[in-house]
């Protein structure tokens, strides 16, 4: 059973997107959903540098068109589960049929925006802890002040608050943590400082009309399947100021009997947690179009007929 999944914030490279758009359609296809957002993603994709594919506004919608453009390229492939980290929900939804290519992109560019907005707010950021035991980790961040944001698994967790708060962090690393490592975010995504973006991501997501999933969807909210389009909108607009449960995405895919995982663009992030807490599940990440044909034999053998 082959697993489908798209990357979160943090995942994009400077020139990231370029070997992509050589493939046949591809800048037309990109160019389509520029004019559809208002922002020109082959720009952003190609000749932007870090500090500008950084902004979260920028980030967001390119992360997930550069998904959905590498998923295309895969040709048909009918995986059995799909699933997004953060931003990468709305990847998933659109590969589930939930919301179409051009509705998803318009969704998380208000979603970019709006969280842009409430980052201004106050100084915040996020940064990875590597190591440690979450039943220890997790009662240190709050004692900091900090939010367990991303709880990824493979001992992976992502702590959020504002810089002091990670500065703290920093001087008093959990019993057990190696590193802590700054990530490339604009502010402390999955938390309560994100609030003011739910409202304006609920008003643009009032104006749709959701399908059900054409295949299993599973939520980071709780890692359960969601059959239920409206649902799975609702869930896109709460998980912004809520945190998301890898590690129980993770465990519905065991669960369910997946056998191989493909990672869209610019994968790497979600296949390196998967090959530590998955054991036996094979991996492929799409990084450039060079890796289609080792995704391609993996969805010949794994892929639900």
């Amino acid at each position: 059973m082959l697993v489908l999944v798209a990357p979160g914030q943090g995942a994009q490279t400077p020139g990231f997107l370029t070997p992509w758009l050589e493939l046949p359609g591809a800048a037309d296809r990109i160019a389509a959903w520029s004019d559809a957002i208002g922002l020109d993603l082959a720009h952003y994709g190609t000749k932007a540098d870090a500090d500008e594919i950084r902004d979260t506004a920028v980030a967001q919608p390119l992360l997930v068109a550069a998904g959905l453009l590498s998923a295309a390229a895969l040709g048909d492939v009918t995986p059995g589960v799909v699933a997004g980290h953060s931003v990468g929900e709305f990847t998933a939804a659109a590969f589930a049929g939930v919301l179409d290519d051009t509705a998803a992109l318009r969704l998380v560019r208000t979603r970019g925006l709006a969280m842009a907005e409430a980052a201004a707010i106050t100084a915040t950021g996020m940064s990875a802890l590597l190591g440690g035991d979450p039943e220890v980790t997790v009662p240190h961040l709050e004692k900091l002040g900090l939010t367990a944001a991303n709880v990824n698994g493979a001992g992976q967790i992502v702590a959020a608050g504002t810089l002091e708060q990670l500065a703290a962090l920093e001087a008093d690393k959990p019993e057990g943590v190696r590193r802590v490592v700054a990530l490339k975010v604009a502010g402390a995504f999955h938390t309560h400082h994100m609030a003011p973006a739910v409202a304006k991501l609920e008003e643009a997501a009032a104006l749709l009309s959701p399908a059900a999933p054409t295949t299993r969807y599973v939520s980071n909210k709780d890692g359960q399947v969601v059959a239920d389009g409206a649902e799975v909108v609702a869930r896109l607009v709460g998980q912004v100021a809520n945190p998301v449960r890898w590690d129980l995405c993770m465990e519905t895919f065991r669960t369910l009997g997946a056998t191989a995982l493909i990672e869209v663009c610019p994968g790497g992030t979600l296949t390196g947690i998967a090959k530590r807490a998955l054991p036996g599940v094979a991996t492929v990440a799409l990084k450039t179009p060079d890796d289609l044909d080792a995704a391609r034999t993996l969805i010949a053998e794994h892929a639900d007929v």
